[in-house]
């Protein structure tokens, strides 16, 4: 089941998120580390009632968080679309215990659902360069791979931006 997150959901989510970046670590992926995401990010997300949380039998698996708020860093993204009525997708993750079975499958689906059904553009979204996975994820749901750009704080390498149009 897929629902708004609330803050007494909060310790649950930083721990997958924690376990992610361990697990991205692990495989010499730097794409999240002990700092990002941290617990003030996913409670603004909560606050602004933009973070979403998939739930199995009762515990928390996955989250992702959509959002109508472009992020500085895509202003010089070339994008299909003009800026009017975008959906973004950030902090994509599912518990690397969950991994593999079509969990972040369900979630990019009830993204895209949930952008035809309130008439968003398109879904814009970024990952890792360094992240081929996320790449080859986000191609087979037929997102078009645009430009890059960086967070330093995050890493010097690049993060792909990604687009795909769900209302004409």
């Amino acid at each position: 089941m897929i629902k708004k997150a609330e803050i007494s959901d909060i310790n649950q989510l930083l721990q997958i998120t924690k376990s992610c970046a361990k697990d991205m670590i692990d495989k010499q992926i730097f794409q999240w580390n002990e700092f990002y995401p941290s617990k003030e990010v996913l409670q603004k997300d909560i606050v602004l009632q933009q973070l979403w949380k998939l739930e199995i039998d009762q515990n928390i698996i996955g989250l992702i968080v959509l959002t109508e708020i472009e992020d500085a860093e895509y202003e010089n993204v070339k994008w299909l679309t003009k800026n009017h009525h975008n959906l973004y997708i950030h902090r994509l993750a599912i518990h690397p215990k969950f991994q593999g079975k079509g969990y972040a499958q369900k979630l990019m689906e009830f993204a895209e659902n949930y952008a035809m059904e309130n008439n968003y553009i398109s879904i814009r979204l970024d990952t890792f360069s360094q992240n081929k996975r996320n790449q080859q994820f986000y191609k087979q749901q037929n997102y078009t791979q645009l430009g890059a750009i960086y967070f330093p704080k995050q890493s010097e390498h690049p993060f792909y931006c990604f687009e795909k149009i769900v209302n004409v």
